[in-house]
C-alpha cells in the first residue's frame, strides 16, 4: 500500500501509557493477537476514536517517530479504499515524540 508523509499516531488509555512507561515500550494486545500495533494518520484519529473508543472519555494520542519505525511499518487496507499504518513490533518509549491528552468534548488535538 502507499506510504504517507505525515505523522502517525497510536491511541492509548492512561492506564496503557502507565504500563508502557514502566516497561519501556508500547505493546498493546493487538501486537500479540494480530502481530502489529494499530496506528492512524492525523486525518484518521477522530474516526478511529469513535470506531474503537466510543465509550472513552480520556485517551492519549501518541505521536510516533515515523523515521524510526519505518523499517517495521506497513500501510495496509483496513477498510475498503482506506489504508492504515501498522507497526509490526512494539514501539519503544523513546520513539514516542509527543503525548497529547484527548478528552471527549474537547477539540481533537491531533
Amino acid at each position: 500500500m502507499t506510504a504517507h508523509d505525515g505523522p502517525i499516531f497510536h491511541l492509548a488509555t492512561p492506564d496503557e501509557w502507565t504500563v508502557a512507561t514502566a516497561t519501556g515500550e508500547v505493546a498493546p494486545p493487538s501486537l500479540g493477537t494480530e502481530g502489529f500495533v494499530h496506528c492512524s494518520t492525523e486525518e484518521q484519529v477522530a474516526s478511529t476514536i469513535e470506531r474503537h473508543f466510543g465509550g472513552a472519555t480520556e485517551l492519549l494520542v501518541l505521536r510516533i517517530d515515523l523515521a524510526r519505525v519505518a523499517p517495521d511499518l506497513r500501510w495496509e487496507e483496513s477498510r475498503p479504499g482506506e489504508t492504515y499504518p501498522h507497526v509490526y513490533r512494539a514501539i519503544a518509549i523513546d520513539e514516542v515524540l509527543e503525548v497529547i491528552p484527548w478528552r471527549r468534548g474537547a477539540d481533537d488535538p491531533a
